[in-house]
């Protein structure tokens, strides 16, 4: 028996991914004036799915997206087909706000839900 609920296991693996996110942009920032310094982009909302539901798929073209396949735990990928910058830097500085603003409040919704479900775990074992 589980000690918490799939939703609390679920925010956990949300808030890792989060910092996950974090980091990268962080990274990307840091190194915003290194020549040839690709971007990163760290993905991990494939993991949080486990409730997901699983399609009987089947490729009819090369170019598509496989089902249930692919990346388990989550990644950085890095996109060399594009630089931004005369030094052959890909790091847009505006993108790169703008997804850290975007985390900061997908971070802050999701402690805010944690802190929901530890209030419901307060309550139900006769806490005030």
């Amino acid at each position: 028996m589980a000690l918490f609920s799939s939703t609390i296991d679920q925010l956990h693996n949300g808030l890792d991914g989060a910092e996950l996110r974090q980091n990268t942009i962080a990274n990307n920032i840091a190194n915003a004036d290194t020549p040839n310094y690709k971007a990163r982009k760290a993905s991990f909302e494939h993991m949080l799915g486990d409730a997901r539901q699983q399609f009987d798929s089947q490729k009819t073209d090369g170019r598509h997206v496989d089902f249930g396949e692919g990346h388990r735990e989550a990644y950085t990928s890095v996109d060399r087909s594009r630089s931004y910058n005369h030094n052959g830097n890909s790091v847009d500085m505006d993108k790169e706000m703008a997804e850290m603003a975007n985390n900061q409040i997908y971070q802050s919704a999701l402690v805010d839900r944690m802190d929901g479900q530890f209030g419901n775990l307060k309550t139900a074992l006769g806490g005030q």
